[in-house]
């Protein structure tokens, strides 16, 4: 037990088998430590079976279970022990391939059902398989889809999942941090900013995909690998939160350069609404989340349905890629400036209904749970 009152988590076993090139024990230990636990070497606490990988969720769900045994095929792979005496019986059977010992609750991790990750914002069943060299690569795909966001854009949820899991794994491969990816990536936002200024639309969209590609592939390494940082999640918020409105005032701006700008006054309009939108939708969702401890997209299925489109950086990109391929990217800085305010007047029709179903009594939960 550590001195805040969390489990030690005791590795048992060996495995040289790599997942995103980690062995179990190293990635055992980065799980540990993220989630405030030490890494022991034996006694009581949580035995981790290193001839398995598990989602985290799993270790966070055994350090609230003392006394229970997680299985995979009958085999255990994680057990919350209460004594030196259960845990010298649990590490027998590990080794052994032997059940649980008597007096442990069982819970089989192909029965167990789905549980609600709220940092990735779904439900789902936590992974735990068997690793072996021969399965590794397969293991390494299904962890990577544990780590997406169950509600976000369309861009990100069904065009570049396959694209970001190639450059995760290469970048995994060749020990690239997630905090060097969000500098190329920003670095391709400066890029497509410069170029959408300068009228140059399809290499600003071009660049533009590649930081969006990159924005997702940072999150993902950091997660697989086990690697997230206070700096690096401040880094990539920052850049996510401050580039989108430039990025539409260097297009608005383009224009002139293209050879179809906007009217002055028209172009004014079209900033101002952008940018009013963009800061009333982002207050909405942080009052939601301070009023209600909810993120507003998971509150009802539908709130998760208009994430999908709802006017964020990914599909304000479709917006433009469509006019600029119809010839007119004037039109399309126009269209998003309008997609901006009904989506920022949904989410606040959103919170007022909120704020009314609290005031009858009601719940707000999300509908995930």
């Amino acid at each position: 037990m550590t001195a805040d009152g969390s489990p030690v988590v005791v590795p048992v076993g060996d495995n040289p088998a790599r997942l995103w090139g980690l062995t179990p024990l190293e990635r055992l230990r980065r799980m540990a430590a993220a989630e405030g636990m030490g890494l022991g070497g034996g006694g009581p606490g949580l035995l981790a079976n290193l001839g398995f990988v598990f989602d985290t969720a799993w270790l966070r769900w055994a350090a609230e279970n003392p006394g229970h045994a997680v299985t995979r095929g009958g085999a255990i792979a994680l057990a919350h022990c209460r004594d030196a005496a259960e845990a010298a019986a649990v590490e027998k059977a590990m080794a052994e391939g032997l059940p649980a010992p008597a007096g442990m609750e069982i819970v089989a991790q192909e029965r167990f059902g789905a549980l609600h990750n709220e940092r990735l914002r779904k439900r789902e069943q936590p992974f735990l398989e068997p690793l072996t060299e021969a399965n590794a690569r397969s293991i390494e795909r299904t962890s990577y889809y544990a780590s997406y966001k169950g509600v976000t854009d369309l861009l990100t949820k069904y065009l570049w999942p396959e694209w970001a899991l190639a450059l995760t794994r290469g970048a995994a491969r060749l020990g690239i941090s997630p905090n060097l990816v969000t500098l190329v990536g920003a670095a391709l936002c400066v890029a497509a900013g410069v170029a959408f200024y300068e009228g140059w639309y399809w290499t600003g969209l071009a660049a533009g995909l590649a930081f969006m590609v990159l924005d997702t592939v940072d999150g993902k390494l950091a997660r697989c690998t086990i690697t997230s940082s206070r700096i690096g999640d401040r880094l990539d918020h920052g850049i996510d939160l401050v580039h989108p409105l430039i990025w539409w005032w260097a297009w608005g701006e383009g224009l002139y350069a293209y050879g179809r700008p906007l009217e002055p006054g028209l172009l004014v309009a079209a900033m101002a609404a952008l940018a009013a939108g963009y800061v009333v939708q982002r207050l909405v969702e942080g009052m939601f989340i301070l009023r209600f401890k909810i993120d507003i997209h998971v509150w009802k299925k539908p709130d998760s349905t208009f994430r999908l489109v709802t006017a964020r950086r990914n599909p304000n990109m479709v917006i433009l890629f469509a006019a600029l391929l119809l010839g007119y990217p004037d039109y399309g800085l126009l269209a998003v400036a309008t997609w901006t305010i009904l989506s920022c007047a949904f989410h606040v029709v959103r919170l007022i209904q909120a704020e009314a179903s609290r005031s009858r009594g009601s719940k707000v939960e999300s509908w995930l749970q």
